[in-house]
C-alpha cells in the first residue's frame, strides 16, 4: 500500500488539476454566456421555470444547480431525462427553459429530451465537456456552452474535472442572473429562513433583547456613576451589560458604560463613582443602524471585539442594545 505521503502528493495533484480546469474555464468564456445569461433572465421574469437536466453524475451537479437557482429566486426544477419521456414531459410549458449537462454531449436520453424540446420551441441550454467536435446535444442547444475538458482529473475515467467545472459554471450562471435580476441579501434571507444562514441574514432588531422603552433604560449623561446606576434601577429591574447615556435634549446616543467600566472604577476608586459618568463612559461608540442585519453585527464583534453594541435610528437615538450573549443564545458566534 502507498505511504500517507504519496496520497498527500497525489492529493495536492488533483486539486491542483481541478483549479487548473476552473482557471481555464474562467478564460474561455465568451459571448455565449452572455447570452445563456439572458435566456435565463427571461425565462425567470416571464413567469417561466429553469428546468435542468442530466444522467448519472451530471444529473447530480444539476441538481445542485437548480438548486442554486431556486435560491436565488429563480423558479427551477431537476428532472430525470428518462423519467421525462415517461410522463414528466409534463413539467415543460413554453415558458420554461431547460439547462442539459452531459460531458459527452451524446447521452442518449438528454439528446432524445432536448430533441423533443425543440420541437415544442423551449430554449435550451447545453453544458458540454469538450469543444473538439461538435456533440449532438450541442447541436440542439439555442446556446452552447462548453467546458473545455479534455482530462479528469488524477488520470482517471471517473467524473472529477469536469463535474467541478459543470458545478462551478451552474453557480456562475446562477449568481449572474441573480445580479441582473437585482436580487438583494433581503430576498436571499427569504428563501432561507432557517439554519445559520438565515439567522445572519436577519435584522438585527429580531434577536436585540434589550430595546428602548420596553427594558432599556436610556439614561442621561449629566447624572454621576452613582446616579446613572440608581436611575437605571429605577427605569428597569434587569439591567443590561452596560448602560447607554444620551444627550437630555436630543435623546441622541453619547456614549456607552459597559459593566466592565464599573468593575475596573470601583477597583481603581470607588470615590469615583461620585464624578459624572460622561467623564468614564466611551464617547461616540461603535453603533449598528436600525436596519442592519445579524451579520453586520457578527462582524463588528469579531473584528473590534465589541460584546455590547447599540442600535439607533437616523438620528442617533438608541433603539436597542445587542449583547454578544444574544448571538451566542442564537449559535450564531461562539463564547
Amino acid at each position: 500500500m502507498p505511504d500517507s505521503p504519496d496520497q498527500l502528493d497525489f492529493a495536492r495533484s488533483v486539486l491542483r488539476d481541478e483549479a487548473d480546469a476552473l482557471r481555464a474555464l474562467a478564460d474561455s468564456l465568451d459571448q455565449r454566456f452572455n447570452e445563456a445569461v439572458a435566456l435565463i433572465t427571461r425565462c425567470a421574469t416571464s413567469g417561466g421555470t429553469v428546468l435542468v437536466s442530466g444522467l448519472g453524475k451530471s444529473g447530480l451537479i444539476g441538481a445542485k444547480v437548480s438548486a442554486t437557482l431556486a435560491s436565488l429566486g429563480v423558479p427551477s426544477h431537476a428532472v430525470h431525462p428518462t423519467e421525462a419521456s415517461h410522463g414528466d414531459l409534463g413539467r415543460f410549458r413554453k415558458q420554461d427553459l431547460v439547462i442539459c449537462l452531459s460531458k459527452s454531449g451524446e447521452t442518449d436520453e438528454l439528446v432524445n429530451l432536448a430533441a423533443i424540446l425543440r420541437q415544442d420551441g423551449l430554449p435550451i441550454i447545453s453544458i458540454t465537456g469538450n469543444n473538439e467536435s461538435e456533440s449532438s446535444l450541442q447541436r440542439l442547444a439555442t446556446v452552447a456552452l462548453t467546458l473545455g475538458i479534455n482530462a479528469e482529473a488524477g488520470d482517471t475515467p471517473a467524473p472529477t474535472s469536469s463535474t467541478t467545472a459543470t458545478l462551478a459554471i451552474g453557480d456562475a450562471l446562477a449568481l449572474a442572473v441573480a445580479r441582473m435580476l437585482r436580487l438583494t441579501d433581503a430576498d436571499f434571507a427569504r428563501r432561507h429562513p432557517g439554519g445559520s444562514l438565515g439567522g445572519v441574514l436577519r435584522p438585527v432588531m429580531d434577536v436585540v433583547r434589550f430595546r428602548a422603552g420596553d427594558n432599556l433604560p436610556l439614561i442621561h449623561d449629566s447624572l454621576t456613576v452613582a446616579e446613572a446606576l440608581t436611575e437605571a434601577k429605577r427605569q428597569s429591574a434587569r439591567r443590561p451589560g452596560a448602560l447607554l447615556l444620551i444627550d437630555p435634549e436630543s435623546g441622541a446616543l453619547t456614549g456607552i458604560f459597559t459593566d466592565g467600566d464599573l468593575r475596573r472604577l470601583v477597583l481603581n476608586d470607588p470615590a469615583d463613582l461620585k464624578k459624572p459618568i460622561a467623564a468614564r463612559m466611551t464617547r461616540s461608540p461603535r453603533t449598528l443602524p436600525e436596519g442592519a442585519l445579524v451579520r453586520d453585527a457578527i462582524t463588528l464583534f469579531r473584528e473590534q471585539r465589541q460584546d455590547e453594541i447599540p442600535v439607533v435610528d437616523a438620528a442617533n437615538k438608541p433603539i436597542g442594545l445587542l449583547d454578544v450573549q444574544d448571538l451566542i443564545a442564537q449559535r450564531l458566534v461562539r463564547d
